[in-house]
């Protein structure tokens, strides 16, 4: 059974492993714009534009660059609202008390987090800046990196 186990946890370190490499390099960023508590994006309205038309946001290059690199992953997970209702998270502090205590055997509850804010952005953009300010991408790809860490070897 122990064995069973172990050998489990060896294949989930297998499976999310190389994605989460790809996203620990965005760490320093997310930690410098959550800290500065600096926007991510800025409404683009210039130019007369926002007399005769809508404005839109502009978003950071790194952050679109790090929504692109989690599209490439496996992490994204469309069922994730299962995942919400299974475990019963409701709210912004519901997601950090969740994150904060996944161990290797829940990174389904962070694919899940991860995915409503990087597929919900794509509708809904605000959610990508409240990502980011709330700390939630910051701390789901902090604790996925500790998780893997601990079963395995450090990631660079």
């Amino acid at each position: 059974m122990e064995n069973e186990d172990i050998e489990y946890r060896r294949q989930i370190v297998s499976t999310y492993k190389p994605d989460v490499e790809k996203l620990i390099r965005y760490l320093p960023w997310l930690e410098e714009k959550a800290a500065a508590g600096s926007g991510v994006a800025e409404m683009f309205g210039d130019n007369g534009i926002r007399e005769h038309s809508i404005t839109f946001p502009v978003y950071d290059s790194t952050l679109m660059s790090f929504i692109k690199e989690v599209q490439r992953t496996e992490l994204l997970d469309r069922n994730y609202p299962y995942i919400y209702s299974r475990h019963r998270i409701r709210t912004l502090q519901d997601e950090l008390r969740a994150i904060s205590r996944a161990d290797i055997k829940e990174m389904d509850v962070l694919k899940g987090i991860l995915s409503k804010y990087v597929l919900g952005g794509m509708t809904k953009g605000r959610l990508w800046t409240e990502a980011v300010t709330n700390r939630i991408f910051l701390n789901v790809i902090r604790r996925m990196k500790e998780n893997i860490e601990f079963w395995d070897r450090p990631m660079q």
